[in-house]
């Protein structure tokens, strides 16, 4: 089904299409992308409130800038569908996070629209004023930088850093704060309560309306911008006397709060701050999940709901390939409740995920022992680091995806100290329709080189428990991954059992052909069996369980039974699970033929887990047609 847009909507396909319209026609065309957007994701999935507050704000920008050559940069990304619509790709836009389709981010391979991708937050100020730091060196003064970021994306310290960098760089750009308290959940920490006193302050807001009634005066008599911008700073900083400003003080012109639902405001405002020169910061407020009274009540929730019935609000149901089978985060956090309630010492640490890690669970029955610090990963590990040296079994847990940005924290505040934090990295392998910035491939080859860090991965529910478990009996730093989605074991919740770190197991005997998988794609191995059975081969299956230590008795009794291994990992080819094994085999002086199945060299897209497994060639069938091909290698 093709959703059709309004009568405005339809008849623009890039920016200079918008620039036709009258400016009243405005907020018209703000109504019809946001039906647009509602009625696209109810009946194709995707994020949902981030879009919807940013309407009347995205409408304004590519109303007011001469994009792709002002350079428009968008946080995080899920924020950026309506960007997408008015930038050619409305017609597509029904692909948007399907295999082959559009990315559910803004991707520059995609778009000339799109100046810069995302996916991880933070990154856009810093993004941004490169590009405005590479136009003034060219000699381009007109040129506009934007970046547009998230009140809960300015909680990561990259934020900060770039605007402590701007403020000195007297360049050309302008900082959008899209201020709704919300990330996925709400926002915590000392400048969700900053901005919060600002937006209700009376003095701000008496300083606000001076402002913008001073603006409105220099569009309407024609006064330069630049010849009042003293006035603007002088306004505001007689109201620094009764309050100081976070942003004046690293020298940004702040500018604000503004209702960021007002579209004819937002462009007035926007035509003003473009001709004022030197870092600048807009702050607007605005309501995530605007529109959509379902989304605006439970905006956590309606962040990322999949397809739902617009009219009702009710969410479609995904039936799991195993119906009773509970989503490994959701293991994690009853696992860690249940760990809590045995061992004092137990604490968990999240950074900004708590509903989607399933920490929530852990924050509910102990609040006083669960500690969101808000999107700022570097800061979660080496916290996490500090609670250890004080006696504490502090699980940390990060999307491995994200856990990348706070490598260095791991091995020079953890490892090195050999401190017994335990990393529980959600949302390992393909991550699925968010795509590859959000694909956790790396974490088994970045980790297995650190000194000190066990590195696992479980292949079902009861594994992972038991894992966690074992991990709070283990002095020292300590890392489980797994998917995301639905596990295979409906009975997962048994008493806990050590798994000593290092020893894997025998799961299937076989004969001719091993396969040594970690991780829950092991469970393809015995659908590759039913592909196999028809041609009488039955190989061996071995779940490692560890990537370091490596099971040494196991490969010992492998490589002397064996002369055909095949790999299987949820991971990185280059330096992952394979490469240790062949790493080993080459150690210890063992010839064979070894075959290593698992994440290409490459950048792979989005689609469905599935989808991906198969494109790279370690599905069921694909493992089938290797074993396949190696023993008919013996047979022959």
């Amino acid at each position: 089904m093709r959703i059709q847009p309004g009568k405005l909507l339809a008849q623009i396909h890039t920016p200079e299409d918008l620039k036709k319209f009258k400016k009243d026609q405005l907020v018209q065309i703000c109504d019809e992308l946001r039906q647009f957007i509602i009625d696209q994701v109810s009946v194709y999935g995707g994020h949902f409130g981030a879009g919807l507050g940013v309407v009347e704000l995205t409408v304004a920008l590519h109303y007011v800038l001469q994009t792709p050559d002002d350079q428009l940069v968008w946080d995080v990304g899920h924020q950026a569908y309506g960007h997408k619509i008015l930038t050619g790709r409305r017609e597509q836009f029904h692909t948007n996070r399907l295999y082959k389709g559009l990315s559910g981010f803004p991707k520059r391979k995609e778009s000339p629209y799109d100046s810069f991708g995302v996916g991880h937050s933070s990154t856009s100020i810093s993004a941004a004023l490169g590009m405005a730091m590479a136009s003034k060196y060219k000699g381009e003064k007109n040129r506009q930088h934007v970046a547009v970021i998230g009140d809960g994306a300015l909680t990561g310290g990259m934020a900060f850093e770039a605007m402590n960098h701007a403020g000195v760089s007297d360049s050309n750009v302008i900082i959008i704060l899209n201020d709704n308290c919300m990330s996925i959940d709400p926002n915590v920490g000392a400048l969700k309560d900053y901005l919060t006193d600002i937006t209700t302050s009376r003095t701000y807001n008496k300083v606000k309306d001076e402002v913008w009634n001073l603006l409105g005066k220099i569009s309407k008599f024609g006064f330069s911008a630049q010849d009042v911008v003293s006035k603007l700073e002088g306004g505001i900083k007689s109201a620094l006397l009764k309050q100081s400003n976070l942003f004046e003080s690293l020298n940004l012109r702040y500018f604000g709060p503004v209702d960021g639902h007002d579209v004819n405001h937002l462009v007035e405002i926007l035509n003003d701050l473009k001709n004022i020169p030197g870092p600048k910061i807009l702050h607007c407020v605005t309501v995530k999940g605007k529109g959509y009274g379902p989304a605006e009540k439970d905006q956590t929730k309606w962040h990322a709901p999949g397809k739902f019935d617009k009219i009702t609000g009710v969410i479609a149901k995904k039936i799991p390939v195993t119906p009773q089978a509970p989503k490994y985060q959701d293991v994690f956090g009853h696992t860690l409740v249940d760990l809590a309630n045995q061992d004092d010492a137990v604490v968990g640490v999240t950074p900004a995920m708590p509903s989607g890690s399933s920490m929530n669970i852990m924050m509910e029955a102990y609040p006083e022992r669960s500690y969101d610090v808000g999107i700022a990963e570097q800061h979660a590990v080496t916290f996490s680091a500090g609670l250890a040296t004080q006696g504490l079994k502090p699980f940390c847990n990060i999307y491995s995806t994200f856990m990348q940005r706070s490598y260095d924290q791991v091995i020079h505040d953890v490892c090195l100290q050999d401190l017994p934090v335990i990393f529980c990295l959600d949302r390992a392998g393909f991550a699925g329709a968010d795509g590859p910035t959000h694909h956790g491939a790396y974490d088994l080859a970045f980790f297995r080189c650190v000194p000190n860090l066990v590195v696992s991965a479980p292949m079902n529910e009861v594994e992972l428990r038991n894992m966690m478990y074992s991990a709070t009996k283990h002095n020292g730093p300590y890392s489980i991954r797994y998917p995301r989605g639905q596990g295979v074991l409906p009975d997962w919740r048994l008493p806990f059992e050590e798994i000593p770190a290092g020893q894997g197991r025998l799961v299937q005997e076989g004969e001719d052909v091993a396969i040594l998988t970690i991780g829950h794609i092991g469970n393809y191995v015995a659908e590759a069996n039913e592909l196999l059975e028809k041609d009488g081969i039955q190989p061996a299956h071995y779940d490692m369980r560890f990537v370091k230590p490596l099971d040494e008795v196991l490969l010992h009794q492998i490589f002397k039974k064996f002369k055909k291994v095949v790999t299987v990992e949820d991971g990185c080819l280059m330096g992952g699970f394979g490469s240790a094994v062949l790493e080993w085999m080459c150690d210890h002086d063992y010839q064979a033929q070894v075959t290593r199945l698992g994440i290409p060299d490459r950048v792979v897209e989005h689609g469905e887990q599935r989808e991906l497994h198969q494109e790279c060639g370690f599905d069921p069938v694909g493992i089938a047609q290797t074993v396949r091909k190696m023993a008919s290698v013996i047979y022959s």
